[in-house]
């Protein structure tokens, strides 16, 4: 595969004289470079060693030019790493070479070769872009951003997407849903059924938790991104608080895990890490409950 997300995979190049910048623009070669200015005519101005790189506005992005984009797109690529290709090398009123890029270029041949030809199922490599309560963006390829709805985020509940996922971080996704050409994505049928992430506990342990909801009967507590048990009420607890615990018991077939607060730690929980179960790159049917679950939690990927 060619297309990737922007700031894992492609080569960040300074050419070393003009032929090199020539020879990368006749080959369509796809190149990385870092954004150093967005400016007023938010046009994109990259160093690309022998010579200076200009992202036209029209040229940043799918969809900037109809306006279904908008500029702020362009402006927070400062200081980070876009995709583009060589369109022409041009010269300035006093001579000096420079080379004319694009990124749309790039982005339309990701659509057409790629993303297009997903499948519902399918399980990509993507980065996180930018997080909002109500989910994670994500880099699919070449910038082309789309959704992680905080729902799909994981089976245990969190308030925040930041509770799961950072900016920046690499991420193993399933496409959720196709509805035109907005993609759904989702994390959560990767990290594991009740019954793989529960094996990694025994009743009678103490372990370590995250406090997520606090309420009026217990306390629920995160033992993995993909498992939760409830708690006997604790005083002055908060979500988010680490938290040692004891497991009183563990009931497959209602999905439950009763807990015992030990003790509340002063300080927030640190993210914790993702721990994938799926080594495929596409899976039909998801299901998450025990065989023998009065409760039925799956996922039909059609």
């Amino acid at each position: 595969m060619k297309f990737y997300p922007e700031g894992i995979k492609y080569t960040e190049r300074k050419f070393v004289s003009l032929e090199e910048a020539v020879s990368a623009m006749h080959s369509g070669e796809i190149i990385e470079g870092r954004v150093l200015i967005c400016d007023n005519s938010h046009d994109l101005h990259i160093d690309l060693g022998i010579i200076n790189g200009i992202i036209p506005r029209c040229e940043g992005a799918i969809g900037i030019e109809d306006g279904s984009v908008r500029d702020i797109a362009l402006i927070s690529k400062v200081n980070k790493p876009v995709v583009f290709r060589i369109k022409s090398i041009e010269y300035d009123d006093a001579q000096v070479p420079y080379a004319v890029l694009s990124r749309r270029d790039v982005q339309q041949e990701c659509m057409e070769e790629y993303i297009d030809n997903l499948a519902v199922g399918d399980i990509i490599t993507a980065r996180v872009t930018h997080i909002e309560s109500f989910g994670a963006f994500i880099d699919i390829g070449a910038g082309i951003n789309s959704l992680v709805p905080i729902d799909m985020l994981s089976v245990s509940r969190i308030s925040h997407p930041s509770q799961r996922v950072a900016v920046g971080q690499i991420i193993q996704v399933v496409l959720r849903k196709r509805e035109g050409d907005k993609l759904t994505f989702s994390l959560k049928e990767l990290l594991g059924t009740w019954s793989e992430n529960s094996e990694c506990f025994r009743a009678g342990e103490t372990v370590t938790g995250i406090a997520r909801s606090v309420e009026d009967y217990g306390v629920f507590i995160e033992l993995a991104p993909n498992l939760a048990g409830l708690a006997e009420p604790y005083s002055g607890i908060r979500p988010g608080q680490r938290v040692s615990v004891f497991i009183k018991s563990i009931n497959p077939s209602r999905m439950k895990i009763k807990l015992v607060i030990v003790e509340a730690f002063d300080e927030e929980a640190t993210r914790p890490e993702l721990k994938y179960y799926i080594d495929s790159r596409h899976i039909d049917r998801w299901e998450y409950s025990p065989y023998n679950a009065m409760k039925r939690i799956e996922t039909e990927f059609s």
